[in-house]
């Protein structure tokens, strides 16, 4: 944007122009992304508001309804939102005009099918004039190749200190409860060669942690003929670049290998970290959640983890609530958490999403209900959390510092994903050693040494 002459605004309530990513993962991401919209338009009656992301691309006229919405853009669109938010949008809004007439011929967002199965979408390439809006929202499906905006390596590292390189998107999986798959498309990776630039060029800019992520990220390569492996993208990374620190974001417990746990284990230069997607400990739920794992197989890869790397922080999403879930099945799935050695746990609670497979599922689980089951596993997390955190008194961790200087220190990540809190104020993106001294509420209260760390050995 700002290569085509705009200029960023003070806040929103200055803004000519807004340009609001929506989440569609759960009905209350939905319900924040309604009340961004509505509050941003009444500070700032006057900016044109573009709406893009997931939830535009799920329900676009829904967002189109709402006072104060120029443009909703759907991702399978939104390599256009800069020319739109430029002023250059004219040409697509009679494109989707011209296409208005065609809406009672389909249909707005006609279920159709593809090789992999059913699902939503919008099947119109545009979508006309929904006054006041404009929409633009296609076929998701028809995207075949990863289109990503360069890594902006602009950034001030005073402002972001461990930048996400997004090497996939799209998911080929088809988890009953999930409506990712139908607003994100197919699994497409980066190009290889892209990655090793980008993440050159975050080298060049002076960032030291990278976070490799994506919606599904352990299926990086598999759209390419012949198929790569993820663990390939890795090594890569370690061998063509001068990146400190590699940090993988989630990976599907089938996608973690035994080749690429020995990696992250014998690396100094990946992060001792693996989130590792659970959703439930029932092998009666994973069954209807139509995950492809069984309880043992997870139980297994953790255990690998865990004896590769043995101080390596271990996390997981956990669902409550899904339909079906009784009270034995829930204690089923706490029993087989409460035995495995995770540090932390990223707990939802499940949010039923139209047009899948569970919303029409028997047995919804009572809100109430599972609401209660959410704050028995976030206690588990943090008594698990706390054990973890405890380990390290007296010890010495390597850390980064982060852009955030709170009152009474600086906020610090180790390599095993521990927050901690340096006394006094340091510069964000340096390496430093710390001795850990006491714990806070959630993290680590540490005193750093004399001499910080000037980069980790390559």
């Amino acid at each position: 944007m700002a290569n085509q002459g705009l200029a960023p605004a003070d806040s929103a309530r200055e803004a000519e122009v807004v340009v609001l990513n929506t989440c569609t993962v759960t009905a209350a991401a939905d319900q924040d992304a309604r009340a961004s919209i509505r509050r941003i338009h009444r500070e700032n009656p006057a900016a044109k508001i573009i709406v893009t992301g997931c939830y535009a691309q799920r329900a676009p006229q829904e967002i189109a309804a709402l006072p104060g919405v120029t443009w909703v853009v759907g991702n399978s669109h939104k390599h256009r939102v800069v020319e739109i938010a430029a002023g250059r949008g004219f040409e697509a809004g009679l494109e989707a005009q011209a296409v208005g007439s065609r809406l009672g011929e389909r249909g707005f967002g006609d279920h159709e099918m593809n090789e992999s199965g059913p699902h939503n979408f919008v099947s119109l390439e545009t979508v006309a004039l929904s006054a006041p809006a404009f929409t633009l929202v296609g076929d998701i499906f028809a995207h075949t190749e990863l289109i990503a905006a360069p890594v902006f390596a602009g950034d001030s590292i005073a402002e972001k200190t461990r930048p996400n390189l997004k090497v996939q998107d799209g998911c080929d999986n088809r988890c009953s409860f999930c409506i990712i798959p139908s607003v994100r498309g197919q699994s497409r990776s980066m190009r290889l060669d892209r990655v090793i630039a980008e993440a050159n060029a975050l080298v060049a800019a002076g960032y030291r942690e990278i976070v490799l992520s994506g919606i599904n990220l352990g299926r990086w390569g598999r759209d390419f003929q012949p198929q790569q492996r993820f663990e390939q993208l890795v090594r890569a990374l370690l061998e063509y670049t001068g990146i400190e620190k590699i940090r993988i974001s989630s990976v599907e417990p089938m996608d973690w290998s035994d080749d690429l746990i020995a990696m992250v284990a014998g690396s100094p230069r990946i992060a001792k970290h693996a989130h590792v997607p659970l959703q439930s400990g029932s092998d009666r739920i994973l069954r209807r959640m139509h995950r492809k794992y069984r309880p043992w197989h997870y139980a297994e890869k953790i255990r690998k983890i865990r004896e590769a790397m043995p101080t390596a922080a271990i996390g997981a999403d956990v669902m409550v609530g899904f339909p079906g879930e009784t009270d034995e099945l829930f204690e089923e799935s706490r029993s087989f958490i409460e035995h495995l050695p995770f540090t932390y746990l990223h707990v939802f609670t499940y949010s039923s999403r139209p047009g899948t497979p569970s919303a029409a599922m028997p047995d919804q689980v009572p809100v109430h209900v599972a609401r209660e089951r959410n704050r028995v596993l976030r206690e588990l997390a943090a008594e698990k959390n706390l054990g973890f955190r405890k380990t390290f008194i007296g010890q010495s961790l390597n850390v980064i510092t982060l852009q955030a200087s709170i009152k009474n220190g600086t906020e610090a990540l180790s390599d095993n994903y521990l927050k901690i809190t340096i006394p006094g104020h340091h510069q964000p993106n340096q390496w430093k050693t710390v001795q850990i001294e006491s714990i806070g509420a959630e993290n680590l209260i540490a005193q750093a040494n004399e001499a910080p760390l000037g980069s980790l050995t390559i």
